[in-house]
């Protein structure tokens, strides 16, 4: 099983839609809905992932699952229950974002301090949630260091999760390399037989980062993030398929641009575009010609005949028109 991670601010419906249409990806997670004093209406939930108004899954038909992030067990536990009536695959709960607004304000990767809250947090929202909705959890291996990496997987596992992702860095080190991989195979040591399904994430940008992965994990299952976008064809190699030319990417660029014009205003809408694309020049010379290209490019009008026009000098056979390429 191959998961597409979920980045705050960056991998959102909107890429969700575009990365999956090319394989390899098995399912995704959202980016987290917060829960803080309230039970929250369905349009929130329904505002950061769409896909809930197409049965939970992308227009390639790949399952989303809705993460919340807070710490009282029961205002979440509430929280996943009225999720549970939009029908979504699953609910999963975020102990591992490490940005500093969100743990200052008790949420994210700063509650693996407390892993009996963990706990608590994991057991209500299962004992809230229909049997059938699987239940699971993102942890980083700690907040300032490791040492309750196990407690915290042990008191997910014993709360009832289904399945557990582990980030192998903690919150301290952010997202600088290397991940820790071997910490993750001596937390998989620590737990039951009887455990939930371990997933490996950090530092997977190649199809030989994959296999060295699981080799020092021990998990055959992993979850994705930055390297999917830098090369939206890992996830399909990881598999055994083929790697993504770019001739793939672009005919991908009016369903992108379709998708942030539809839900982001018109003053940041280059933005997200060049975000995208300063990702992409990693791995293709053609994205770095287009990030160059529009990099002082701000008005939507000229970008998305920019885009009409890019289809046609590489080689789209059937250029698909900006602003009307559809988001399902």
């Amino acid at each position: 099983m191959l998961l597409l991670a979920p980045m705050e601010g960056l991998l959102d419906a909107t890429l969700r839609d575009v990365l999956t249409r090319l394989g390899g990806v098995d399912r995704c997670t959202s980016e987290f809905i917060r829960v803080t004093n309230t039970v929250l209406p369905e349009r929130a939930f329904i505002r950061v992932v769409p896909e809930l108004l197409n049965g939970g899954r992308t227009a390639a038909g790949v399952p989303v699952r809705p993460q919340l992030l807070g710490s009282d067990p029961q205002l979440l536990a509430e929280n996943a229950a009225r999720l549970a009536t939009l029908g979504p695959p699953g609910i999963d709960l975020n102990f591992g974002c490490p940005a500093k607004t969100v743990n200052n304000s008790r949420g994210g990767a700063v509650l693996l301090d407390e892993p009996e809250l963990v706990g608590r947090i994991v057991a209500a929202v299962r004992r809230a949630v229909p049997a059938h909705i699987p239940v699971s959890a993102k942890m980083r291996l700690g907040y300032h260091d490791d040492d309750r990496a196990e407690d915290n997987a042990l008191a997910i596992t014993d709360a009832g999760a289904d399945e557990l992702v582990i980030h192998a860095r903690t919150k301290a080190q952010g997202y600088k390399p290397p991940a820790h991989w071997e910490r993750i195979a001596h937390v998989a040591q620590a737990l039951p037989a009887q455990r939930p399904v371990l997933i490996a994430n950090g530092e997977i940008w190649t199809t030989e980062d994959a296999e060295r992965c699981r080799a020092v994990t021990g998990c055959d299952h992993l979850m994705i993030g930055r390297g999917q976008i830098t090369d939206p064809g890992l996830a399909q190699q990881i598999q055994g398929g083929e790697p993504v030319a770019w001739s793939r990417i672009v005919p991908l660029l009016p369903v992108f641009w379709a998708r942030v014009s539809a839900r982001v205003e018109p003053r940041h809408r280059a933005g997200r575009l060049k975000q995208w694309l300063n990702y992409l020049r990693h791995r293709h010379a053609q994205a770095q010609q287009a990030f160059d290209e529009l990099r002082l490019q701000h008005d939507p009008r000229l970008i998305s005949a920019w885009i009409e026009q890019a289809q046609v000098r590489w080689g789209c056979p059937d250029p698909v028109k900006a602003e009307t390429a559809q988001a399902w």
